[in-house]
């Protein structure tokens, strides 16, 4: 309960590329190890849970946070039987998808997104987001560029 207080749920009425909504989900910085990774489940959680409905095209980022959302997404394609498709922006990505028995795809088949999930590296008070300098920074702005919905996962570090 301490924990689920801590977290928060933004959303902004920005626009991102290709016309995603960005939406944050955050993390307190005055967290032990373990209540912080608690805290970066529940979030993973939080986001697959407000976001992702039946019948949707998924682009799935990576990060830490990541996994726990691809986590609770499988658990809800296992539970409620939904129909979901999740296109990866990154090699870490589509091995979630792949261990999760999720169904991969790609941008060829599914070139609009209805939702895409994504860590960042660093968000500060003003919302900007520092995302890692890797090889896959340009597959993840494709991604969220072709989501109507974008959602950013982060922690405080």
């Amino acid at each position: 309960a301490m924990v689920q207080g801590l977290l928060r749920l933004l959303t902004l009425a920005q626009r991102l590329g290709g016309g995603a909504e960005l939406h944050r989900l955050t993390v307190s910085r005055k967290f032990s190890a373990g209540m912080e990774e608690e805290a970066k489940q529940k979030a993973g959680y939080m986001a697959v849970d407000n976001h992702v409905q039946n019948n949707q095209a998924l682009g799935i980022g990576s990060g830490s946070t990541v996994v726990y959302a691809v986590e609770r997404l499988a658990k809800r394609v296992q539970d409620e039987n939904l129909k979901v498709v999740c296109v990866p922006s990154s090699f870490q990505a589509r091995q979630l998808i792949l261990q999760h028995n999720l169904h991969l795809s790609d941008l060829d088949r599914h070139p609009e997104l209805d939702v895409a999930i994504d860590g960042a590296d660093e968000v500060d008070c003003s919302l900007n987001l520092i995302k890692g300098g890797g090889g896959c920074l340009t597959q993840e702005k494709i991604i969220a560029a072709c989501a109507k919905t974008f959602i950013v996962i982060a922690d405080y570090r």
